[in-house]
């Protein structure tokens, strides 16, 4: 363990003058930092925006045996006893019963077994393994069982935002219908069929005559459900090589369907908890005018 101590001379947030204080660091690293290792005249301190005054004195307790152990293929957003809240890039699995795969919770796990064995990750909700963008992962059963009994309550807010192909009309709307598993992806049907009911709501933020960027709201989460639905718009996302079109060539090489809004009512605290991440660059390449 080793302590680098930062002297405030003007105000400013928390956030901001760690940028400016480890400019070898990216921003993303200095977030997974403020989880566990940031004091703020000696009380530990991870909210971004905390206002800085000058004398105060700005701790990092760097434990280097841990940050040896970054997990991969995601990012730790938020940390504390009950939770952690990641964003999850694409191509990683969210969860799977075959060990041998790399998955969110194996990675998760290799990372809380070198703080406390007895700590385990659990799953709360997925992502489908194209999709990147913000998930909450439990650190007890109990705490997954809390969100799993009272989701659509406790989480408030959950947003999504894909790169479409071409221009969407109207630009906000909602896709209703009803789903089932086929033997090689999901079957939708504008009627009661016996499937799952799937609402999916839309907004078009910007975009041009190629390609649409779409936030997406869910009243439902199934699987695979804004595929589905941009695809039934005749409107799929890019690079969907399940849903979109065959001769896809759109130069983005990955799903442009991201995660990045969540807000939820923490199980234990009770505490308001909202997660936002920025837009993938990608995909605000392909819209640009």
């Amino acid at each position: 363990m080793s302590n680098v101590c930062f002297h405030v001379s003007q105000p400013c947030t928390l956030f901001n003058f760690l940028v400016e204080q480890m400019p070898y660091v990216s921003k993303t690293q200095i977030k997974q930092i403020m989880a566990h290792e940031i004091k703020v005249d000696g009380k530990r301190v991870r909210q971004f925006d905390f206002p800085l005054q000058p004398g105060m004195v700005v701790e990092r307790n760097k434990n280097k045996f841990i940050e040896r152990f970054r997990p991969q293929g995601l990012d730790i957003l938020y940390e504390d006893n009950h939770l952690l809240v990641v964003n999850k890039h694409e191509g990683l699995l969210s969860y799977s019963l075959k060990q041998e795969y790399k998955t969110v919770i194996t990675e998760l796990n290799r990372y809380l077994e070198r703080k406390n064995k007895a700590v385990h990750a659990h799953i709360v909700h997925r992502l489908d393994r194209d999709t990147s963008g913000l998930m909450v992962v439990s650190k007890s059963k109990e705490v997954s069982r809390r969100f799993e009994e009272d989701w659509k309550n406790r989480v408030y807010d959950r947003a999504y935002v894909a790169v479409a192909w071409g221009a969407i009309e109207p630009a906000t709307g909602t896709v209703t219908s009803w789903l089932t598993d086929g033997p090689y992806c999901v079957l939708s049907s504008p009627t009661d069929n016996g499937g799952k009911k799937a609402v999916t709501h839309y907004r078009v933020l910007r975009g041009n005559k190629r390609f649409s960027l779409v936030e997406l709201r869910l009243d439902t989460g199934r699987r695979n459900q804004i595929r589905v639905h941009l695809r039934e718009m005749q409107h799929p996302v890019v690079h969907d090589p399940m849903y979109g079109y065959k001769d896809d060539a759109a130069p983005i090489g990955r799903l442009a369907l991201h995660a990045y809004r969540l807000c939820f009512i923490h199980p234990v605290t009770g505490r308001k908890m909202e997660f936002e991440t920025p837009v993938p660059p990608a995909f605000l390449k392909l819209v640009k005018e």
